[in-house]
């Protein structure tokens, strides 16, 4: 199949990587895919084996999702984001999918309904329509009002054939942050959670023995690199904070100013997941890619969920990953030198996790089900 998956990510990277997830997956299965990112580009993903399709990029304005702003950040106007929705159909147009995927909408990004309904309008009247799923995480920012939800469920009835919801539904079912209703049930289709190939050890032992401090790919990790410096001295094992986001030299420096000898700070590194399995715990947000990361690797956790904003969606999963042995959810609120580090030293402490693993077979087994309901259309 031609399979087309379109994603915007505002504020973190990981709408991003799990998209560039699934286009490998079905690249792997002999597909075509072409991923179309109305994102800021992110250097560190690789591209390789898709056709990939920038979009003029957008961000939103802090945690604010009311307004959307240009990489300088520059308000959009009207009129920069109709050659956005141009864009996009143009490629829809040239690309032909067999399969259409969503992400996130219409469960989210509904300010870039425009474009989204666009796209899908073209695509219900082609002349051969293609399957249409909408691809969602396995924890969604609950509606803030009822008519939101009535607004997705509209939008799933009218366009969609399917909701590939990436979790499992044991550990993370979408009822904990979405309702489920009538109209939404008969079309969810559970894959797992949508992960990578677990992570080999680190050639070189990289991060073996260490704590892992880090915040994913966006600049909202501020508050724990700073919690983390101001812990280091409490905790017996040498630290290493990864420091992610735009320019992240200069918050390195401010850091490495304050930091005792047994911290090294650096950039975001490529081999993280794979410094992970040598790890002695992480300290960490509660994203969906992170929290996926330290499942597999079964390292020590301390999540810090980012929750800025009136965001629940990292306290929700955090809290849902805290039953789990060696692993805490630590709230924004209560951290400080002295919880972090009596919570990094309690994971350490406590007895491995050995309960059932998740599936994280998320990315094959959406595309084992998009075959199937594209054989049934």
């Amino acid at each position: 199949m031609k399979v087309m998956i379109v994603v915007t990510h505002l504020l973190g990277t990981g709408h991003l990587a799990r998209a560039l997830t699934l286009a490998r997956a079905f690249a792997k299965a002999g597909d075509t895919p072409c991923v179309v990112s109305g994102g800021a580009p992110v250097p560190l993903f690789s591209h390789t084996g898709m056709r990939f399709e920038q979009l003029p990029p957008v961000r939103s304005d802090g945690v604010d999702f009311s307004r959307l702003l240009s990489p300088s950040g520059a308000l959009m106007t009207e009129e920069d984001m109709n050659i956005r929705k141009r864009m996009l159909l143009g490629i829809y147009a040239d690309f032909s999918p067999d399969l259409l995927i969503t992400e996130l909408f219409p469960f989210g990004r509904r300010i870039l309904r425009d474009e989204f309904q666009a796209l899908l309008a073209l695509a219900k009247t082609s002349t051969t329509p293609p399957l249409i799923c909408a691809s969602i995480r396995d924890i969604l920012a609950p509606p803030s009002k009822p008519k939101k939800a009535v607004f997705a469920d509209d939008m799933v009835a009218h366009f969609y054939d399917a909701v590939l919801v990436h979790s499992d539904a044991d550990l993370t079912p979408l009822d904990l942050s979405w309702p489920v209703t009538p109209t939404l049930s008969p079309k969810l289709q559970y894959t797992g959670f949508v992960a990578p190939k677990a992570a080999a050890p680190h050639p070189n032992a990289a991060g073996k023995g260490e704590v892992i401090v880090s915040a994913g790919g966006g600049d909202v990790g501020t508050p724990v690199y700073e919690a983390a410096v101001a812990a280091a001295a409490q905790i017996e094992h040498p630290m290493r904070i990864l420091v992610g986001g735009a320019a992240p030299q200069a918050r390195i420096a401010a850091l490495l100013a304050g930091a005792p000898i047994n911290v090294v700070i650096e950039p975001a590194r490529k081999d993280f997941r794979q410094m992970l399995t040598h790890a002695a715990a992480s300290v960490s947000l509660c994203g969906y890619n992170t929290a996926l990361d330290i499942l597999q690797a079964g390292t020590p956790a301390v999540f810090i969920p980012f929750d800025e904003g009136n965001e629940v969606e990292q306290g929700i999963r955090a809290q849902a990953l805290a039953q789990k042995e060696n692993i805490v959810n630590l709230q924004r609120a209560d951290l400080t030198a002295e919880t972090l580090s009596a919570a990094i030293t309690a994971v350490i402490a406590a007895p491995h996790r050995n309960d059932r693993q998740p599936n994280f077979d998320g990315a094959e087994e959406t595309v084992r089900m998009a075959h199937r309901l594209r054989a049934q259309q």
